[in-house]
């Protein structure tokens, strides 16, 4: 996969665009996220749906390697509380809640070039309340 493929999949999720699970995942893409696994475009869809209810979710990856058949990045991503939420995904916040993902994420491709298999390994994931205040969480799934 080209780079300049790879960032039009990365900005049209950044825009919460779901038409690029359609046009970039198989169909049987499994997903492997911590202990959160799942299948599917709809899977994919219905988790974000999830997420994207109450954060704004910003992806930032760097150092894109791929191959005809495989895809690895690092990837920073961080999670923002849109509103107050006693019961949220990642539990009880507040407006303004940010959430900070690090790690590795590797993405095999099918042979028409889509996603089949995407695998996340974890470095830090941090809660960063609104008063600054950082705290390791570890695996979130």
């Amino acid at each position: 996969m080209l780079e300049e493929r790879f960032d039009d999949y990365i900005a049209r999720f950044n825009r919460r665009d779901v038409t690029a699970f359609e046009d970039y995942l198989a169909d049987d893409m499994h997903m492997k996220n911590g202990t959160l696994e799942f299948d599917g475009v709809q899977g994919m869809k219905d988790h974000y749906a999830h997420i994207w209810a109450g954060f704004t979710e910003e992806l930032f990856p760097t150092d894109f390697v791929s191959s005809d058949d495989n895809v690895a990045i690092r990837m920073r991503t961080l999670f923002t509380a849109d509103r107050d939420d006693p019961e949220s995904l990642f539990g009880p916040v507040v407006q303004g809640t940010r959430f900070e993902f690090e790690g590795v994420i590797s993405y095999r491709l099918n042979a028409q070039g889509r996603f089949s298999d995407i695998l996340v390994a974890y470095n830090h994931f941090r809660r960063i309340d609104v008063d600054g205040t950082v705290t390791e969480l570890g695996i979130p799934h």
